[in-house]
């Protein structure tokens, strides 16, 4: 390593995050359009997409958080319209990512291609299945979009996982950049030849060598995260192990990303060369419990002191906090969790729990509560909002 280690405090290294996340702004822009959504995806690189739908499905909260209200069908176009400027591919986990990051990912898919890097499972079906799976893209091909089910009528079933034969395959095509996601219909991915979904002005693109591609998708984490440790830097993007620590280290030398230390968090992080330290973070924003800010939960107690557990596999009788909570982003900090859920049958945001962090004021936390409450209420088109009083009496602080 060059040079000198950095060092910042905690509360300098979560203002790093915050605003590095594009959270933290105490306005919201007064229109939201296309390039305002694509502003957020290049800030931030990859939304997770994820099949709940107890509040909204995940995908949609992220950019609701940092932007406020905006159509959600704005988002739909970008992911899958005919100027599409998002596609989906396995990026943190299923994920919405910039077009123009395509190519950052062939290296992906050139190793699924070769049964490496995908689910263990699913490469071991493949090499046993590989003139069924050909038989698969060929009805693509000549189908157009299809989903799993319209194929799964039409092929014998299987048992990997519990998927039908049909499915694995289209798995596997998948993730070896094969076929793409062409829309969404009730959730369910169509598929098409990634020729006929992926513009040809991005499929024309340079091809990366990996390790070129693994240090601009590191570039593209540490911008995002502000400040990460080698295993957050990683995991943003869901990096090798191997091939995370020998980029990181050539970053280093090269003197783009610096090492710094942080009070209380043992494992050396890092910095982009030239990134200023805000002074405050203000605002307010309500998280997906996927959002990129705190889906690597490690990083979300160290750096914010906030133990955080998506509790909907847990058994109801064991729940701590309840099935979808999302955490409230204060300023700087993690203050409470809000446990939510839309009430379709009677157009009501219910709030079902509020739980307050330890030395946490109550009135403060509430005060602006309401607001992105009231706020979500009106994106979502409900009528009414209810369950404040009961969550007020299961509140963690008196």
């Amino acid at each position: 390593m060059r040079g000198r280690t950095l060092s910042l405090s905690k509360a300098e290294a979560r203002r790093l995050a915050v605003r590095a996340q594009g959270l933290g702004a105490n306005g919201l822009p007064t229109r939201v359009e296309r390039r305002t959504l694509r502003s957020v995806f290049a800030r931030i690189g990859v939304v997770q997409i994820d099949s709940v739908n107890v509040l909204v499905r995940s995908q949609y909260l992220p950019l609701f958080s940092r932007v406020g209200p905006y159509r959600r069908k704005l988002l739909d176009e970008l992911a899958y319209g005919p100027r599409r400027a998002l596609f989906e591919y396995w990026g943190h986990e299923a994920s919405l990512i910039p077009l123009e990051l395509f190519p950052l990912f062939r290296w992906r898919m050139a190793r699924a291609e070769r049964f490496e890097g995908t689910w263990s499972g699913l490469a071991r079906w493949a090499r046993n299945k590989r003139d069924f799976i050909e038989s698969i893209y060929r009805q693509i091909e000549q189908r157009g979009p299809t989903g799993a089910g319209e194929l799964e009528k039409r092929n014998r079933p299987g048992s990997w996982w519990g998927w039908t034969d049909a499915k694995a395959a289209l798995e596997y095509l998948f993730w070896a950049g094969r076929v793409s996601t062409a829309y969404r219909r009730s959730f369910e991915r169509v598929y098409d030849t990634t020729e006929r979904v992926i513009p040809a002005a991005i499929l024309q693109l340079p091809h990366l060598q990996e390790a070129e591609a693994h240090r601009q998708l590191l570039r593209l984490s540490l911008k995002a995260m502000g400040f990460g440790t080698e295993r957050q830097l990683r995991d943003y993007f869901r990096l090798p192990t191997p091939d995370a620590k020998r980029r990181i280290a050539e970053l280093v030398e090269a003197e783009e990303f610096l090492p710094v230390t942080v009070d209380g968090i043992q494992a050396i992080g890092y910095v982009l060369r030239g990134t200023p330290v805000p002074r405050r973070s203000g605002g307010a924003a309500l998280l997906s419990p996927f959002d990129s800010l705190v889906w690597e939960r490690d990083r979300t107690e160290h750096l914010f002191d906030f133990h955080y557990r998506i509790e909907i596999y847990t058994p109801a009788h064991k729940r701590v906090h309840g099935y979808y909570v999302l955490p409230f982003l204060l300023g700087d900090r993690l203050v409470a969790r809000v446990d939510l859920r839309a009430d379709r049958e009677h157009s009501a945001l219910e709030l079902k729990a509020l739980h307050l962090e330890p030395r946490v004021r109550r009135a403060d936390v509430l005060e602006a509560l309401y607001p992105q409450l009231e706020r979500m209420r009106e994106w979502l088109g409900l009528e009414r909002r209810t369950g404040l009083r009961r969550a007020r009496a299961k509140s963690s602080m008196p």
